[in-house]
């Protein structure tokens, strides 16, 4: 087995032959750095490499300046990009070579079209790749795995988010919507696929005010003042995050603490245009309230179960009571957006659940599946089916909706 003495970036051109030129000083430096941080060098398959086959490319069947691709095997011809192993590389996604006669090891990054050194683009990529596994029909594996994927994540965040250290979801679900958002070219003002899925509107009012120290005089005084008046701004959102009532932990006659409940459109009402609440920051504190002007095709909840002090993080147990299907957000828009906005209604299609204290819990999801209308819940590698009236009962921490495009109850066959 030929032993990998150093890996370099391969920059495709249009010469089927010949070496490329040594980097120098600082510039071969920064290509070491990067091939340390190469995501494709997991996916060689060591047990399909044989190395005692002639050296000749198995589709012109030349000798001339071959490769082996080390995921499957197979030899190909040059490194241009109208060779025989380029076009392999982009139409299988397979990126590791190694050249049969130097014994030199090379990956590329052209093949995923990205301008250079936005390495954010590789995050696309393997999303895109997954996604193409698990909707393939002629896919007939039992499973697919989001190594690749997951290897991206861990490149892209600079390592904010790891393979082996659990994260909060609500974080990297807001990280992952907006570099995917980014790097499809996606900024404020333009909008990717991304927000037109997820992307919807409010209208936030906010209200300066006094230091609550101050003396009542003063404070009559301060509120009179343009700073002080009721504002309006305009924000398009991803998600909407929904505040949980402070949990009381009452005992019954057995002595056991009792798990506090709400009601969804309880916590909804947040977004009503009219509930008020106060926000505190460093220096200043806020009266807000909200009210939504637009709604996307896929509404993501964010339950706001974890609270930080000064010591430690505390987590709300309080359930969420909320139907599976037939939810209807026609009251939370304004009266312009309600004259215009004909389709309100969305049914439940994601579930994200968090269990056990904040710092030693774990996540499992619960999903619906479109073709029978049954749900499962997935936690790691097992999957079970599970009543939609268990769904209910569980500590959701993030939803996904999908707003109903037809007029019929066609989808509403999960039975609340």
């Amino acid at each position: 087995m030929v032993s990998v003495k150093r890996e370099r970036s391969i920059e495709l051109d249009d010469e089927d032959e010949g070496e490329l030129p040594a980097k120098t000083s600082r510039g071969e430096d920064t290509e070491d750095r990067r091939s340390r941080h190469c995501p494709y060098l997991d996916t060689i398959n060591r047990s399909v490499l044989d190395f005692d086959f002639e050296k000749l490319c198995s589709v012109s069947l030349s000798h001339i300046n071959v490769y082996a691709c080390l995921i499957c095997g197979k030899y190909f011809q040059g490194r241009g990009l109208k060779s025989h192993a380029y076009t392999h590389s982009v139409q299988f996604a397979h990126h590791v070579f190694l050249n049969l006669h130097t014994l030199k090891f090379y990956y590329n990054y052209k093949d995923i079209r990205r301008p250079p050194g936005d390495i954010m683009f590789l995050l696309v990529q393997r999303f895109g790749e997954l996604m193409r596994k698990l909707w393939n029909p002629r896919n007939f594996k039992a499973h697919v795995s989001p190594h690749e994927m997951l290897q991206a994540v861990v490149l892209c965040s600079k390592k904010k988010f790891q393979i082996t250290k659990q994260g909060d979801a609500v974080d990297f679900l807001s990280w992952f919507l907006n570099a995917l958002h980014g790097a499809l070219g996606g900024t404020r003002k333009k909008s990717s696929c991304i927000t037109k899925v997820f992307q919807g509107s409010m209208r936030i009012f906010s209200k300066k005010l006094p230091h609550p120290d101050l003396p009542a005089e003063e404070k009559e005084a301060l509120l009179q003042k343009e700073e002080y008046q009721e504002k309006m701004d305009e924000s398009p959102f991803l998600y909407l995050t929904l505040d949980l009532p402070t949990a009381p932990l009452y005992k019954d006659e057995k002595e056991q603490l009792i798990i506090p409940q709400v009601p969804l459109f309880n916590i909804l009402g947040k977004f009503n245009g009219s509930t008020e609440k106060e926000y505190k920051t460093y220096k200043e504190n806020f009266l807000k309230r909200f009210q939504l002007t637009k709604l996307p095709p896929y509404l993501i909840f964010c339950i706001k179960r974890f609270t930080k002090n000064n010591f430690f993080v505390e987590k709300n147990p309080t359930i969420v009571n909320f139907p599976i299907t037939n939810v209807d957000l026609r009251e939370y828009l304004t009266e312009e957006a309600q004259a215009t906005v004909k389709k309100t209604t969305y049914d439940l299609v994601a579930n994200v659940v968090h269990d056990g204290k904040p710092s030693e819990g774990s996540y499992r999801i619960h999903v619906l599946h479109h073709g029978t209308g049954k749900w499962y819940e997935l936690q790691d590698l097992q999957v079970t089916d599970i009543l939609p009236q268990m769904i209910t009962l569980s500590e959701a921490y993030i939803q996904i909706w999908k707003r109903r495009e037809a007029d019929d109850d066609t989808n509403n066959h999960t039975g609340a």
